[in-house]
């Protein structure tokens, strides 16, 4: 189990509320499964993260399963909803 940080961007930032919170997780699937119940009385927050890339200590995720990306200690995710153009 690992400490860092989450930081929302764009539509993402609107949606959970916030630019950033704290995550206590071992990957990149924990993290985001306690976000959603953190955040689960906001509306349309699911959504939003089933849309968005992430990039774990400035690397991208891409396609690799969210379960296999270890998060670290003192780390960053960065939640990237599509910015202009993207598919809704």
């Amino acid at each position: 189990m690992a400490s860092g940080t989450i930081r929302y961007w764009a539509a993402a930032k609107a949606a959970a509320g916030t630019a950033e919170e704290k995550y206590e997780a071992g990957t990149l699937a924990g993290a985001l499964d306690a976000a959603r119940t953190r955040h689960a009385d906001r509306p349309g927050f699911d959504q939003v993260l089933r849309r968005c890339s992430f990039l774990v200590n400035g690397a991208q995720v891409g396609s690799r399963s969210h379960s296999e990306v270890p998060l670290t200690e003192g780390g960053t995710v960065e939640v990237l909803p599509p910015f202009a153009g993207g598919a809704r």
